[in-house]
């Protein structure tokens, strides 16, 4: 997370951090921010949970959400796009390939 976070910050982005899928859905809910990087291995609600929640929430169902993470089979893509994400990065995810995805998301 931190590695992700100095790149979004050196680039101007501010970031707002959530250690779990429930925190991080709350704090969507709160914040409304511009996106989402959603990893998906976190305790409790997991991220293919939590993007569910928020594609699927009337109030956070704006908020375009990029899956980053470590699971890299074909299925967990597939299954984290039909939960409404709107990209899916494997890390270890390169700057430029990070931005270019954020800023495509970003313009819609």
């Amino acid at each position: 997370m931190y590695k992700l976070t100095a790149m979004l910050e050196k680039h101007g982005h501010q970031v707002l951090k959530a250690e779990n899928g429930a925190d991080g859905v709350a704090l969507a809910r709160q914040e409304k921010p511009d996106a989402v990087l959603m990893d998906i291995v976190m305790p409790g609600l997991n991220g293919f949970q939590a993007t569910r929640q928020l594609t699927k929430d009337a109030e956070t169902s704006h908020i375009p959400v990029i899956i980053v993470t470590t699971k890299d089979q074909e299925t967990d893509k597939v299954w984290g796009k039909r939960q409404g994400a709107k990209d899916y990065l494997t890390k270890p995810v390169d700057e430029d390939t990070l931005l270019k995805t954020l800023n495509a998301v970003l313009a819609g």
